[in-house]
């Protein structure tokens, strides 16, 4: 078998656009018919420019050889160019076309993507979903309004979900990390409170932020959340320095996760060598593919860390996601958009499967699921904002305007 065709859709996310703008999807077509599907997951240029990136990966490292061979491919998108170093944007390239490459070997070999990869541990994955509006709330406040946010909660939980994130510390900027100011600190303990007060013992809180804060700053906050046990404190600082990090870590008994934004083992390396973090959010079309990600989950294993698949984006890294989940021993939680259901589950064939809290991993071979390619071709972007976008300004602390949500 050996990789001939490729093709690439970027997908318009409709209102109200949970999971990001756009997914930007792979397709990859094999000598003897068989199609294998990736999603790519970086931010960092325009879905123009990414599209042309992804196009001079699969022409420069995979046209013509066989899916099987991920390691070689990888490694040659890794030191492409001189680098051999983590380089975001043509690591994401190389994860979702890795991904799709996975599929294409698991259809080959009439197995799903797991039982290639120590097989399944996991039957049942918890899932956990952000704090979204309801459909009588305001999008417009809800993400700053502490009672909007309970009342959300507890209808979750009367849904059957476990676990709720929310990340009411914002405004994350280009200019950051910064010191969060009363305001800040008043607010999140608030969000902790209403919140816990909300669903009891009935759902684990998970409080996100975007590596906005300080390592000093980070820790005031933490004590002011403690009180509420939170399952974890997310990103309390940049992603770029993980001694930084590893402060917050020593300052809190709050577990820290991190990692949607790191790529390759070398990073996530970093965040364990320095214990900055022991909740790992690898996003697999960013991180290297699926082998990478195994090889985190065996570095965290080692040092009794847990992951928890981040998912911002589309079906595609979901699927692959549960395909990691299932395959590790020390999985812990699966990020999902609600219940993987709305247009994700529409862009699918078979949407993935959620009850009561958790997923069900597809035994269909490969990835476990299918891109409806007419779906995908209903919803094209055209636009040329990120999927993501940092605010342009620097914090302020006179600021009036509310936080947007993330």
């Amino acid at each position: 078998m050996k990789v001939r065709d490729l093709e690439l859709f970027v997908v318009g996310n409709p209102p109200p656009g949970f999971g990001g703008r756009y997914f930007q999807f792979v397709k990859l077509t094999a000598d003897d018919g068989t199609v294998g599907y990736g999603e790519v997951y970086a931010a960092a240029v325009g879905p123009r420019a990414m599209t042309a990136v992804i196009e001079d990966v699969f022409q420069r490292h995979l046209e013509g050889e066989s899916p099987f061979e991920t390691e070689r491919f990888v490694r040659s998108c890794y030191g492409s160019g001189f680098t051999q170093r983590p380089d975001p944007t043509v690591m994401g390239a190389a994860s979702g076309l890795e991904m799709a490459c996975w599929d294409l070997v698991g259809k080959a070999l009439d197995r799903p993507v797991r039982d290639l990869l120590g097989g399944t541990v996991h039957r049942a994955l918890r899932s956990y979903t952000y704090l979204y509006p309801k459909p009588d709330q305001d999008p417009a406040t809800f993400y700053a309004d502490p009672d909007a946010s309970a009342d959300a909660a507890a209808d979750w939980v009367r849904q059957g979900v476990t676990a709720l994130k929310f990340d009411p510390a914002g405004p994350y900027t280009r200019f950051g990390p910064h010191q969060p100011d009363m305001a800040i600190l008043d607010r999140s303990e608030a969000f902790c409170r209403r919140v816990r007060e909300a669903v009891g013992d009935k759902a684990d809180l998970l409080f996100g932020t975007h590596g906005q804060f300080t390592p000093s700053g980070a820790a005031r906050l933490a004590r002011r959340l403690e009180a509420y046990d939170p399952l974890w404190f997310e990103e309390p600082v940049p992603p770029d320095a993980p001694e930084a990090m590893a402060q917050v870590a020593r300052a809190t008994c709050i577990p820290i996760a991190a990692g949607e934004r790191l790529t390759t083992k070398t990073e996530f390396a970093r965040l364990l060598r320095h214990e900055a973090a022991n909740i790992l959010q690898m996003n697999l079309g960013r991180v290297g593919g699926l082998l990478e990600a195994k090889k985190i989950a065996g570095m965290a294993e080692a040092h009794q860390a847990q992951i928890a698949p981040h998912l911002y984006c589309g079906p595609i890294v979901g699927a692959a996601n549960l395909q990691i989940a299932a395959a590790s021993p020390n999985f812990l939680i699966l990020e999902g958009i609600g219940r993987w259901d709305g247009f994700h589950a529409d862009l699918l064939k078979t949407p993935i499967r959620w009850e009561e809290g958790y997923v069900i991993p597809p035994d269909a071979p490969g990835l476990g699921v299918e891109l409806d390619e007419a779906v995908a071709r209903a919803h094209p972007y055209d636009g040329d904002r990120l999927h993501l976008e940092m605010q342009p300004d620097p914090f302020d602390t006179r600021r009036t305007g509310l936080f947007a949500g993330g």
